[in-house]
């Protein structure tokens, strides 16, 4: 189904950011492919814009933490201030900001203390996103739901109507968009489909990769750059968590994988070593759900640890109404995402108690 923007609100989109000095470009913690394709992506096309030849504009990209060493290669990622590792220079952009544009969150919470400083700040906002139930905190919303990813509506913003023109080439006939932008949208459409097995059965998307490849992109080398660099360590933890970790139930064709702290510190754990276990387990004849959470140990003055969660499963079996409900996330029907505060044997309990509820249970 073809994501349209409404025309109003690309108009009054258009006006903020004409207007805008200092823009502030941001994602949700733990930037996935999406989240770091659509920001780049939202970065590149602002650096590109007719509008920026006529004055000295500064557009500044924060993330709240580390995002993977698997998405250095990416283009403009040396650009990027992480706020944990850069705090005072983040809060001095984010204090002169007269625009944030928000890419892959629904809610200001999402994006730690760079949120509440945004939400106290009075300028203008833009959210570009795709997960249900959207906190209404910015001027200009663009939700939906329904779309494959974040960079997909990014897309959109980007290639509609005389948006369209600013990044053209010369060539009449020639691509919408400079391929560095083609390049960190394709990570996102890729990523949050994973590689295009779920949530992709739009002919629009792939005539939106139509798009990309004409605008240069080299799909190939973006999977292997994502998915063909792990470590050693990285491996050998996916297989502990397959063989030691992994619990089957089979009365709901569900798959569980929990991974402590200390487990992840015994493999050298580094941001991102752990995408895409869960999708493992599907791999299973008769798995259609999978879930997996991964403990971050406790912070000095925080008293319990966090308990990330990521969801998927196969064909009409929705899982981002579990994920939303009980542990205050959400997502696509078949990928989704929460946390709970606690331990890992508290949130098994409450998975354990809650799965008959959300597991649509098959003969």
């Amino acid at each position: 189904m073809r994501i349209e923007l409404d025309t109003t609100q690309l108009e009054k989109a258009r006006t903020l950011i004409a207007q805008a000095n200092c823009i502030i470009i941001t994602t949700h913690m733990a930037p996935d492919g999406d989240a770091m394709g659509s920001a780049l992506a939202m970065y590149h096309w602002l650096q590109s814009t007719e509008h920026r030849t006529q004055r000295t504009d500064q557009i500044s990209l924060i993330v709240p933490n580390a995002f993977p060493e698997f998405f250095n290669w990416m283009p403009g990622v040396e650009h990027i201030h992480v706020f944990e590792k850069e705090q005072e220079l983040c809060k001095s952009l984010i204090d002169k900001a007269d625009l944030f544009i928000c890419t892959d969150f629904n809610d200001p919470k999402r994006i730690g203390p760079i949120g509440e400083k945004m939400v106290a700040s009075s300028a203008p906002k833009i959210l570009i996103d795709h997960h249900l139930n959207p906190v209404d905190f910015a001027d200009v919303m663009f939700s939906f739901p329904e779309a494959t990813s974040a960079s997909e509506i990014v897309y959109r913003f980007i290639t509609e109507d005389r948006f369209a023109e600013r990044t053209k080439t010369t060539d009449a006939e020639g691509p919408l968009l400079l391929k560095d932008i083609a390049t960190c949208i394709y990570t996102g459409l890729m990523t949050d489909t994973g590689n295009f097995s779920f949530n992709s059965t739009s002919c629009e998307l792939y005539e939106i990769i139509a798009e990309l490849i004409r605008a240069g992109i080299q799909k190939d080398e973006i999977y292997n750059a994502v998915f063909n660099q792990y470590s050693t360590d990285r491996v050998r933890l996916t297989g502990y968590a397959l063989y030691r970790k992994m619990r089957i139930y089979p009365d709901y064709h569900l798959s569980l994988i929990t991974l402590s702290a200390d487990e992840l510190d015994r493999y050298h754990y580094k941001v991102g070593d752990t995408e895409g276990l869960v999708n493992m387990p599907l791999q299973i004849s008769d798995v259609y759900y999978s879930v997996f959470m991964r403990e971050e140990r406790a912070k000095p003055g925080t008293p319990k640890s966090r308990i990330r969660i990521s969801f998927r499963s196969q064909g009409d079996r929705p899982v981002n109404i579990w994920a939303s409900e009980i542990f205050h996330g959400g997502g696509h029907a078949n990928a989704s995402g929460g946390e709970i505060f606690g331990t890992i044997e508290q949130a098994v309990q409450i998975f354990e108690k809650t799965m008959q509820k959300y597991v649509k249970v098959e003969s």
